[in-house]
């Protein structure tokens, strides 16, 4: 996880997380961000595996620090682009269509695994969290669902690193992802859906693209209880959120 790579812009841009699953000799790069992060991170993640050897892509949606630095990434490497199918002709606006072309796979709204030599590495859905078309990845070696948006929190840098390991931990901290939550994810249906899902997987950590990650049945369990019971997004929404005032 590459965590601080936006620390000079932290006023003017969103923190987020960066996620590199290196499996023998090949490398893919989960939510590999925009033009602010890219090159700290191709320095950074110099020490783990040279570029030249990175294979994937993977996009949870479709947004600037999501995927905005695309076409440095197809200009540079040999790798391919996974990204929902709602977003794969609209994600090429970010870089020249000559370098997209046959690197871009839509992602089937069912999901889909993708091999990384020893590991696998499953698109999972979470359509609708935040976005029409938005996966999380789940690597079946290390247990670890890298959840997107579900689970993020917006916290100073230094406190990223340390996981949410109880309970106790997770409700300290609730305030700092729970406004996020009620206007970022779409609805209470698409929660409760999500968090079942996620009951039925074998998962270690929860690791969001932005802030602290969750490490444990404990911490994942009570995030659970949480958002499966989230009034958020149009849930909270009225007539009075749509009136003109000309």
């Amino acid at each position: 996880m590459f965590n601080d790579l936006v620390k000079d812009a932290t006023d003017h841009a969103v923190q987020a997380n960066q996620f590199l699953v290196v499996s023998d000799g090949e490398g893919a790069l989960i939510d590999p961000s925009g033009h602010l992060t890219y090159n700290s991170l191709v320095l950074s993640m110099h020490r783990y595996l040279p570029k030249q050897q990175l294979k994937y892509l993977f996009a949870s949606h479709q947004d600037p620090d999501i995927i905005g630095a695309l076409d440095k990434w197809l200009f540079s490497t040999e790798c391919k682009l996974y990204v929902s199918k709602l977003w794969s002709r609209f994600v090429p606006h970010f870089c020249n269509l000559n370098r997209a072309e046959g690197r871009i796979i839509g992602i089937p709204d069912e999901g889909m695994p993708v091999h990384l030599r020893d590991t696998i590495i499953h698109a999972v859905p979470a359509h609708f969290l935040h976005a029409e078309g938005n996966f999380q990845f789940y690597d079946t070696k290390s247990k670890i669902l890298f959840s997107g948006d579900v689970g993020a929190s917006m916290v100073d840098e230094h406190e990223i690193e340390k996981p949410i390991e109880t309970k106790e931990e997770f409700l300290a901290s609730l305030h700092t992802m729970s406004g996020f939550h009620k206007r970022y994810m779409v609805s209470n249906k698409v929660c409760r859906y999500w968090a079942a899902m996620v009951r039925e997987m074998d998962v270690e950590m929860l690791v969001p693209q932005h802030g602290r990650y969750f490490k444990g049945r404990e911490a994942i369990h009570a995030f659970l209880d949480w958002i499966e019971n989230l009034q958020c997004g149009i849930d909270l929404f009225t007539q009075e959120h749509y009136r003109y005032r000309g």
